[in-house]
């Protein structure tokens, strides 16, 4: 079982970074806010911990900033009926403090704004959760920043319809699992009321609209 893996970062994306490690590239499936953490480190030596996926057709990794996140990823895996990606889709949601805090106070309307969680299910992760969640160690946040504030100065103004940071959106929500019509039209209305917007914010907004 792999624990984590460190190198150069070659690669990022707001879905999947790669880091090359002993002459190997990892493709290694990430959240908003890893993805948020990573920014701006590409060519630098970085450390992302890992939870592998192994079935009988894929064999997926996914890396997060802190043995914290990593917990609660795997955690939210153990309710019936939360895959790989429906937890990572909540990861993206909201950051891993949020995420405690909105299942210890049982806040199942938060939870079902997530693509994918009607209210049963939130109820369920609830009901499952409550009682172990505050255990889990996140450690600081403080260096992550939070989503719509990491990566200053990376945000992109918008330069119509095609824009890089519509393109790396639209990307990112297509590689989640939604439709690339659907996604680019949440995308546009979001661009229209905020030309700034940073790609993670972004999809941040669009991951509580589709």
């Amino acid at each position: 079982m792999i624990d984590y893996i460190k190198g150069e970062l070659t690669f990022l994306t707001p879905t999947y970074a790669v880091i090359e490690a002993a002459g190997v590239g990892y493709q290694i499936n990430i959240a908003l806010t890893s993805y948020s953490a990573l920014v701006g480190k590409e060519g630098q030596v970085t450390k992302l911990f890992v939870t592998e996926i192994i079935r009988e057709d894929t064999h997926d990794l996914f890396g997060f900033f802190t043995t914290g996140e990593r917990e609660l990823f795997v955690m939210l895996m153990t309710v019936s009926g939360i895959g790989a990606n429906t937890a990572r889709m909540i990861m993206s949601a909201y950051t891993a403090a949020e995420i405690r805090q909105i299942i210890a106070t049982g806040n199942a309307r938060a939870l079902s704004q997530v693509k994918g969680l009607g209210p049963k299910t939130a109820q369920r992760i609830i009901v499952d959760l409550k009682d172990k969640v505050l255990k889990i160690d996140l450690g600081s946040e403080a260096n992550q920043g939070s989503l719509e504030d990491a990566a200053s100065g990376y945000s992109l103004e918008l330069k119509g319809e095609d824009s890089e940071v519509k393109q790396e959106a639209v990307s990112a929500l297509t590689m989640l699992g939604f439709a690339a019509a659907a996604s680019g039209k949440v995308v546009d209305k979001i661009l229209k009321e905020d030309p700034n917007a940073s790609v993670e914010k972004v999809i941040k907004m669009a991951l509580k609209m589709l």
